[in-house]
């Protein structure tokens, strides 16, 4: 059986690090960085500049694009000059190499003002006084974007840009507005009991991706593990996908 070809963008980095290894047996998986993974075979590249890194999409069946500045206060230049120039560019080489699906990683940055809104500001403080988790009114990926920042911006940008090419090329663009990763993996702070995402959790999330039809041409979708007091709403991801979350923050309280 021929194994499908993932390519990662911004593979070195820790999210990159986590997919590789857990992908890397069951996919053809390589990558794309300004700086070597040890874990796939990677080409050395500037993804802000588009014929730099079109040699890396050549056969490749899905992109999983990580590449960007992922320092969420970076300043609106160096958003504009690294974030916004690496998701057009990955979007355009998968185009013009006939890649079938960009797996983009958003961030609930695109819609973190939320989080200054009670309950969610409330909660993110670890006070819990007068509610109950299962009461909390969820954000959907239906509701209008709240980007708190320039980096937010770009992931709604990323967002945005996929549907044009989506609904203009035919390629299918799913987005994961991908919550709290650390390298721990496990929440150290009060925000992180609500949106921890853990390791398995994102490699699942992510092999759903792959694996959904290619008839699914557009999906956003909140990366979260089922804890307790999350508060983005993960339907779609169980209907879309099949995204099943195992792990829940509140192990580790």
């Amino acid at each position: 059986m021929v194994k499908k070809k993932i390519l990662i963008t911004g593979v070195s980095g820790l999210v990159g690090s986590v997919l590789a290894v857990a992908l890397k047996d069951e996919y053809e998986v390589t990558g794309v960085d300004l700086e070597n993974s040890i874990y796939v075979p990677t080409i050395k590249a500037d993804c802000t500049i588009l014929e730099n890194i079109m040699p890396a999409f050549s056969g490749i069946d899905m992109v999983i694009d990580l590449a960007s500045n992922p320092d969420q206060y970076s300043k609106w230049e160096v958003i504009h000059d690294i974030n916004l120039k690496c998701t057009s560019n990955v979007l355009e080489a998968a185009k013009e190499c006939g890649v079938k699906r960009v797996i983009f990683a958003s961030s609930n940055h695109a819609t973190g003002m939320h989080e200054f809104d009670w309950p969610y500001s409330q909660i993110i403080e670890g006070d819990y006084a007068g509610l109950k988790s299962n009461q909390i009114p969820l954000i959907s990926t239906d509701m209008p974007v709240r980007p708190d920042g320039p980096y937010g911006i770009a992931k709604v940008f990323g967002e945005a840009a996929g549907k044009f090419y989506s609904d203009q090329y035919g390629l299918s663009s799913l987005s994961v507005r991908i919550g709290t990763l650390n390298a721990e993996g496990k929440p150290i702070n009060h925000r992180q009991f609500a949106t921890l995402i853990s390791h398995s959790d994102l490699v699942q999330l992510f092999r759903k991706c792959i694996q959904a039809p290619l008839t699914l041409k557009y999906g956003i979708y909140y990366g979260v593990s089922n804890n307790k007091w999350r508060f983005w709403d993960i339907k779609n991801s169980e209907s879309d996908i099949g995204y099943k979350p195992q792990d829940n923050a509140e192990i580790w309280r």
